[in-house]
């Protein structure tokens, strides 16, 4: 029964996962409302439980009065980070190159499953708590790894982008057209950024650095916001059965 068990709530998490990947390939306007408003209701109160933790280190004295700016600026960052995870949400998997997004796709898919076996990890052996230490701990490490994975596109020249800017955007571009162009810039952006570095280090230091600077690791949050409500599920699932 044991085994039984955790085979399915491994199934479970898989389907989640892969739900998660799915709504982003079929739906991205849906997938960015969605993560917007996730972020806004998961960090708000996050943002304003680790301010309250974080007063008294910063300031010898309780709270008080302090309560009202401690909820302002909480939730003013909870709106920030709404708006940015909406906006690299949609940028991620809003396009016109379906070959392209598929692969997006599978690779963020992949980062969310080893965010979520991360998270999991620590629960057991560390005890952590997956809302709290996952929203503000896990997003640079799965920007990182999802960076690291989308190393591999092809990037076109600044030549050849011109060109596309020039012949094949039309004057009143639509989303999915503007989004691809923004994905190529930010990719020929990066590549620029691996060959300044190759003057200095090796091909392959500068391929890891590069990944690291990279715009798409603010896709981070986004796979840390959803790693950690599958890790909570799954955890809620394990402790009412």
């Amino acid at each position: 029964m044991y085994i039984l068990f955790n085979g399915l709530m491994m199934a479970l998490e898989l389907a989640a996962i892969y739900a998660v990947a799915w709504v982003g390939y079929t739906a991205p306007l849906v997938f960015a409302a969605g993560t917007a408003a996730l972020a806004l209701v998961v960090g708000a109160a996050l943002e304003i439980a680790r301010l309250k933790y974080e007063f008294p280190f910063y300031f010898d004295r309780a709270p008080g009065r302090s309560i009202y700016l401690i909820v302002t600026v909480g939730a003013l960052e909870s709106i920030t980070k709404a708006v940015l995870a909406g906006v690299v949400a949609l940028l991620t998997f809003l396009g016109t190159d379906q070959e392209r997004l598929k692969i997006v796709a599978i690779v963020f898919a992949a980062s969310l499953f080893l965010g979520v076996q991360v998270v999991r990890f620590l629960m057991g052996r560390l005890k952590a708590r997956p809302l709290r230490w996952g929203y503000f701990r896990l997003a640079a490490p799965l920007g990182l790894l999802f960076s690291a994975g989308l190393t591999f596109l092809p990037a076109p020249g600044i030549t050849e982008l011109a060109k596309r800017a020039a012949f094949d955007l039309p004057a009143k571009p639509s989303m999915e057209q503007a989004s691809e162009f923004l994905f190529l810039l930010k990719q020929s952006f990066d590549e620029i950024v691996v060959r300044m570095l190759s003057w200095v280090f090796d091909p392959s230091v500068a391929q890891a650095l590069g990944a690291i600077v990279s715009v798409n690791m603010l896709s981070g949050f986004v796979l840390a916001l959803y790693a950690v409500l599958i890790a909570e599920g799954i955890r809620t699932l394990e402790n009412r059965v």
